[in-house]
């Protein structure tokens, strides 16, 4: 995960029905925060489900102990360890859809094949999280006991596909504090003209079998 003990736990467990901030007729949704180790991915999805009265899940916790001892051991995981994990974030959207409630889950989903299969649960948002190599390393260096090793952020960014412009959602600057990321998300969720993802590639995308990712 990608941020401090205290603030994950401070959020890990919150669960809210309703809309605040985002109007009480709107349809749920789901919304994946998505980006490389170090992106701040827990601590952001889970202010935004707060801001949003939306469900939250972590989404390490859908990772079996099998891929976790791997990834632990600095081991990448493959596709055969990928798509149960993913399966399962899937299929909590859509059970949290299904109930009228929206839900948040931090989720690298570095491939555009991985967004698609997420995308099977309903109405799907994905925010990319951004950030300089040097600020993602840092970050994942000061981390203490997470399974995620610094090492492996090469790896993460060779394999990340970015969001192209005929996917739902865009990308989000990971400089400034976490409570302002969130503010600049929500502006951006419901602007029909929001700009296209950074970084989107025209070129169509393949699912190799293996790589190193930390969810």
């Amino acid at each position: 995960m990608d941020t401090d003990v205290t603030e994950t736990e401070m959020f890990s467990t919150q669960t809210t029905n309703g809309t605040p901030g985002g109007g009480a007729d709107r349809a749920p949704r789901a919304i994946v925060v998505m980006g490389v180790a170090g992106s701040g991915k827990t601590t952001v999805a889970a202010l935004l489900a707060g801001r949003l009265g939306a469900s939250f899940a972590e989404g390490d916790d859908f990772h079996s102990p099998a891929n976790v001892a791997k990834m632990a051991a600095g081991r990448p995981l493959d596709d055969d360890d990928r798509w149960p994990w993913l399966r399962g974030i899937r299929d909590w959207f859509a059970k949290e859809l299904s109930e009228g409630r929206s839900a948040v889950v931090p989720c690298s989903a570095l491939r555009r094949g991985y967004r698609e299969l997420l995308e099977t649960a309903g109405d799907v948002r994905f925010v990319h999280l951004t950030g300089s190599h040097d600020l993602l390393r840092a970050r994942i260096q000061g981390r203490a006991g997470h399974f995620m090793k610094p090492e492996m952020l090469d790896s993460q960014l060779a394999a990340l596909e970015p969001l192209q412009d005929d996917e739902a959602g865009f990308a989000v600057d990971i400089t400034p504090r976490p409570d302002q990321i969130v503010d600049d998300i929500l502006r951006l969720l419901d602007r029909p003209d929001a700009p296209p993802a950074a970084g989107s590639d025209p070129e169509p995308t393949t699912v190799p079998t293996t790589e190193s990712e930390d969810r």
